[in-house]
């Protein structure tokens, strides 16, 4: 069964910083681009990051850019997302997906509150 469980979502205020992980069970991470994806409070789903399999490319939405780092361990078959500098815009369920050749795989998502 595929299984991503986000995790490390909080409240933070604005400039702080949080970790979120994505630990990836029931398919082949290293074989696998993975992507955070975030919904903010009533709107749609907006890409935030990806990461190919190698972990040596990596690509970020200009809203996100310079503030957040997407990394992956394969030992653990886990992906991260650093987030630096947070503002509340920033605000939003981010959930972790898998993407393979016919299918992809979500999370249930975890919620980052930006809020003085």
């Amino acid at each position: 069964q595929v299984q991503l469980l986000e995790s490390g979502g909080a409240l933070v205020q604005p400039g702080g910083s949080l970790r979120l992980s994505c630990a990836a069970s029931g398919f082949t991470f290293s074989n696998t681009w993975m992507y955070w994806v975030r919904q903010a409070p009533g709107k749609g789903l907006e890409w935030v990051s990806n990461i190919n399999p190698g972990g040596d490319t990596t690509n970020y939405a200009d809203s996100v850019k310079g503030r957040f780092t997407i990394s992956r361990d394969t030992a653990k078959n886990t992906v991260y997302l650093q987030m630096n500098s947070l503002k509340p815009e920033d605000t939003a369920v981010y959930y972790c997906n898998a993407r393979r050749v016919l299918s992809t795989y979500w999370g249930k998502g975890t919620l980052v509150t930006v809020s003085s």
